[in-house]
């Protein structure tokens, strides 16, 4: 007796469908396994293409000089506490050097977490108070919306002024000009003279959330030992950022009192340097989710072996009835290998469909469109089937291989 191809397939949904519960315990290991390479897969893709389309922390021309480096990940943190913070005077020193070599410098210092208020309103406590120079929209890439920038005149005079983020305007001024009005920011008065626009969100963060105060009046305001400068540096164009480079560290080698075999004792990094950092990151992230993946895989494989013997041994009966009427032993290797395939191959589907949903869902915080790693679904598939050939062609032959005398007198 010849069978159909759906004939097997129907016999082996019916054999796994015959014992639900069983079926879905062996299904979750593979399941496990699925989503851990899926789920973590979509996720990274949804972080490095937020990072690939803002990631413009900085202009490409752009690089930052600060106590630590950009992303803190596996380092030296005692190495890095020891270091000495960037000083305000540090900061301006270093400003002016490199101004002198037609590098314009941004000087910063930021508090978080501050509330700005003007009559009865107030923003949530979300805003970041900038202390800073008239080159923080060059590099950081803000425009001016209303109003103007923060000037070198307001720096000499150290003028009580402020530039609001688009957020903080929306919030304090929803229906009037916020020029010329007298805000509170970190319990002092400032008046606004400019207003942003908005950038919107990177990584989930609002980059309109921020106001931003001359220097020299957020120094005298805020400043205290624990706090450390930050810099960044614009140089003409991409290709002359290296140089750029150079300048800097041997500017503020200077400006630190270095000796020439001492090391560096601040970082400084640009939008490559993030993204070789992140791409570490992600070969780690990336590797152990494929270890997680390997062992769930093996456990559930072992699952998937188990079940097949038991449900050879369950079914010893039908298996010899079948080949008492024609059955051949290849029919009855393959209706087994079916199953075992079946039971890895929807546990595989389960895992993309719950892989695929939770990284979609990092990748909505993100503001990232849909991601669909086709990649990694169709490694899955392949993966799952092959774990469903591998483990349970041994309990098929063991079925192909049973007489249908002694088969039919098994109890």
């Amino acid at each position: 007796m010849k069978l159909q191809l759906r004939d097997l397939l129907g016999l082996s949904v019916r054999a796994l469908g015959a014992n639900k519960l069983r079926s879905g315990l062996t299904m979750l290991g593979i399941t496990i396994g699925v989503f851990s390479v899926v789920g973590v897969m979509t996720t990274l893709s949804a972080v490095r293409q937020s990072i690939d389309t803002g990631l413009s922390v900085f202009a490409a021309n752009v690089f930052e000089i600060s106590k630590y480096p950009a992303i803190r990940f596996n380092g030296n943190w005692s190495e890095w506490n020891q270091r000495p913070n960037i000083s305000p005077r540090e900061a301006e020193d270093f400003s002016e050097r490199m101004l002198e070599r037609g590098y314009p410098a941004t000087i910063y210092g930021v508090d978080s977490g501050e509330r700005v208020s003007f009559e009865d309103r107030s923003t949530n406590r979300t805003m970041r108070i900038f202390g800073t120079n008239e080159n923080f929209l060059l590099t950081h890439k803000y425009e001016i919306a209303l109003g103007r920038n923060i000037s070198a005149t307001d720096l000499e005079f150290n003028r009580p002024v402020i530039v609001l983020g688009a957020e903080a305007a929306r919030e304090l001024f929803p229906d009037q000009t916020p020029l010329g009005k007298s805000v509170l920011a970190d319990e002092h008065r400032y008046t606004v003279i400019g207003v942003l626009k908005g950038r919107g969100k990177r990584f989930g963060e609002n980059l309109d959330n921020l106001v931003l105060t001359p220097f020299p009046r957020w120094v005298a305001n805020n400043w205290g030992p624990w706090r450390s400068m930050e810099i960044s540096v614009l140089a003409p164009d991409a290709p002359s950022v290296p140089l750029a480079q150079d300048a800097a560290i041997g500017q503020f080698r200077q400006v630190r009192g270095l000796l020439p075999e001492e090391e560096n004792d601040f970082e400084l990094y640009s939008n490559d340097s993030l993204q070789e950092a992140f791409a570490q990151i992600a070969r780690v992230v990336g590797i152990g989710g494929l270890l997680i993946s390997a062992i769930a895989l093996l456990g559930a494989g072992v699952g998937i072996m188990n079940i097949m013997l038991v449900s050879v041994t369950e079914r010893t009966r039908e298996i010899g009835l079948r080949k008492s009427i024609g059955a051949r032993r290849k029919d009855i290797l393959l209706q087994f290998l079916l199953e075992a395939v079946a039971l890895s191959l929807l546990g595989g589907v389960f895992g993309i469909l719950l892989g695929w949903g939770v990284g979609n869902v990092v990748a909505a915080q993100m503001s990232v469109p849909m991601i669909v790693p086709w990649f990694w679904i169709g490694a899955a598939l392949f993966v799952c089937s092959a774990v469903g050939i591998t483990f349970g062609f041994f309990p098929a032959l063991r079925a192909a291989g049973l007489r249908p005398v002694e088969a039919m007198r098994y109890e």
